[in-house]
């Protein structure tokens, strides 16, 4: 589906009146409103959707009429569970380029909302995973409630946090991050605002009364009347083991602590070894070098990272079979190649992370001037 078939021009239509199209735009006052609009999906994200959202925010961006965007999700289930990943996963069987163009235009516009000139609000409410985090917590004001179940989950499907997810895990207190990414875990509003994933929080039962009130008031007054102190955080509360377990850059070395603490930490620790150990051991170790290495990185070089160790996970067998397992076929039961952490080397690991050549994502300013000196040299 292309951008004009997803959109939904300016419209000012009334309140609960029906959406058309995947992600449908209305102008309401002085706010963009974009809606993610597949309900029964849980508003996963497709390609037609990113490629509409980059164009209707671009065009908001230079709207004199635009003070505020507020992006939120259709249904009560939440923002966005993420990316389409059936979709991915038919694209693979079919050995198409389809899942590598979704990513090139998804990843610019995460780019696209971090740098955007007006206020960008995200209601962050009821799941927000993968591809969601990536539409909202780059955003500028990222608003959480009381059913907030947000992460990146992609270990569990053999797959690594992308979408500028490594870059923001990465910054989270000590290794409360790496232990998000690792583990896959669903976190709460509060787990949320601790790891930098979020700014306030509103109870959900007030967002359309926030929403209406950015119609006419600047966000940041609106935003803050409606905000109220967050519940406790639990991942806060874990910090110590964690970061004494997860400083290691060794993935074996970490379960092996998560198993000594195991006692120490009243059996949280060696619940998280039991996960790690269920995912893909290619992806928790890609996984955890990807967070070391984004360390000091731009979000385009930090993109530009993702897409390259994205690319070779689509030429790579786990994606796929972590896709079959937990939504195609569902058995839950994935069969990982290599099956363990002892056999992911770390030669297999670093070629992950190799240039691509041609196929590189330029999105930092040295590469895209370099690549425009490259095309004056040629004229």
């Amino acid at each position: 589906m292309g951008a004009e078939a997803a959109r939904v021009a300016d419209s000012g239509a009334a309140a609960g009146e029906p959406l058309a199209g995947e992600v449908a735009f209305e102008r309401r006052g002085h706010l963009g409103v974009a809606t993610l609009n597949r309900p029964a999906a849980v508003n996963a994200l497709t390609a037609g959707m990113a490629a509409a959202m980059l164009e209707q925010l671009t065009l908001w961006a230079d709207d004199d009429a635009v003070a505020a965007v507020l992006v939120r999700g259709a249904g009560d289930r939440g923002l966005c569970a993420g990316g389409d990943i059936v979709a991915i996963y038919r694209d693979m069987l079919d050995g198409g380029d389809a899942t590598a163009e979704f990513w090139a235009v998804e990843y610019r516009l995460n780019l696209l909302i971090s740098e955007y000139p007006k206020p960008y609000l995200a209601f962050m409410d009821g799941l927000v995973l993968g591809g969601g985090v990536g539409i909202s917590a780059h955003g500028s004001v990222r608003i959480v409630t009381e059913r907030t179940r947000t992460g990146m989950p992609e270990t569990t499907i053999g797959f690594v946090p992308d979408v500028g997810g490594t870059l923001l895990l990465a910054g989270s207190p000590g290794e409360t991050g790496t232990h998000a990414a690792l583990t896959g875990a669903h976190l709460s509003g509060a787990d949320a605002l601790f790891l930098g994933l979020a700014d306030c929080f509103v109870p959900s039962g007030r967002l359309p009364d926030l929403a209406a009130a950015l119609e006419t008031e600047a966000a940041e007054a609106a935003v803050a009347r409606f905000a109220e102190p967050a519940p406790a955080s639990v991942l806060a509360a874990q910090q110590e083991w964690i970061d004494a377990c997860y400083s290691s850059d060794d993935a074996e070395e970490i379960l092996r602590r998560l198993r000594a603490f195991g006692g120490e930490a009243g059996g949280e620790a060696a619940a998280a070894a039991d996960t790690i150990e269920a995912k893909s051991p290619t992806a928790v170790k890609v996984a955890l070098e990807s967070l070391r290495r984004v360390r000091g990185l731009s979000l385009e070089q930090a993109l530009e990272q993702e897409y390259r160790v994205g690319l070779r996970f689509l030429d790579g067998s786990d994606f796929r079979e972590g896709i079959r397992a937990q939504v195609v076929d569902k058995d839950r039961n994935p069969r990982w190649k290599p099956a363990t952490l002892a056999e992911v080397t770390g030669t297999d690991v670093a070629a992950y992370f190799a240039p691509l050549g041609g196929r590189e994502l330029k999105l930092s300013p040295k590469e895209k001037n370099a690549e425009k000196n490259k095309e004056k040299n040629h004229v």
